[in-house]
């Protein structure tokens, strides 16, 4: 094993962010729907379109940051090893089997990731935005009056907004269990907090077999 730096800076903030925010998005976004009671009504509206705002300028500078990166790379889809990746997660993590693909700086993400990830960036997270611009602009000044827009009602926006916001729960659900799954149950943790993961030697097999055919120097 060696240690690398493989998430930097900004990648790490980001990532918190985006959690606490998304996080943060859920509770004040079901208060509003009635199912939990924290904030009370009016501040759950308040604090959720102040996130949603927020949301939207971290996802400006995170598009930024992934596309002057080459980052955004990290994220297309494969279909590579995707069946032994799904069969290791049912399965094998539960046998202690070999993970069926090596995380690198190059490749962070292994095929069943990228496929998520790239489901959330391009279809979740443009979907929960598009509806929550219309929910909270639906009705909007014009002049001396105040206009809504012609989309048939909210009824729609808000149906298509709460399954965006229940497949982003069940997200951050499984992410929190899959971070226990690294080499130790903090590895995947930490690496998020300092930048820093053990990572397999990618040539250990290659330097054992020359070691082995080198002649032995002695004194």
């Amino acid at each position: 094993m060696k240690r690398e730096y493989v998430y930097r800076a900004f990648e790490r903030f980001w990532h918190w962010m985006q959690a606490m925010l998304i996080l943060f998005l859920g509770i004040t976004g079901f208060e509003i729907h009635g199912s939990i009671r924290f904030f009370g009504y009016d501040q759950a509206v308040r604090y959720h379109n102040t996130a949603a705002i927020s949301f939207l300028v971290l996802i400006v500078f995170a598009i930024f940051w992934h596309f002057t990166t080459g980052e955004w790379r990290q994220y297309l889809p494969t279909w590579k090893n995707l069946r032994a990746q799904a069969e290791y997660y049912v399965f094998g993590i539960f046998r202690n089997a070999p993970h069926p693909t090596k995380k690198t700086v190059l490749s962070k993400l292994n095929p069943l990731q990228k496929l998520v990830y790239a489901g959330l960036k391009a279809l979740v997270i443009p979907v929960m935005v598009i509806s929550g611009l219309l929910y909270m602009f639906y009705r909007y000044p014009h002049r001396y009056e105040v206009l809504g827009l012609n989309v048939g009602g909210l009824e729609v926006i808000a149906v298509v907004h709460t399954i965006g916001a229940f497949l982003l729960v069940s997200f951050f659900v499984a992410h929190l269990y899959l971070i226990t799954t690294g080499h130790t149950v903090t590895s995947n943790l930490k690496a998020m907090i300092t930048g820093y993961e053990e990572l397999p030697e990618e040539s250990d097999e290659k330097k054992s077999s020359v070691e082995a055919n080198e002649p032995v120097l002695t004194k």
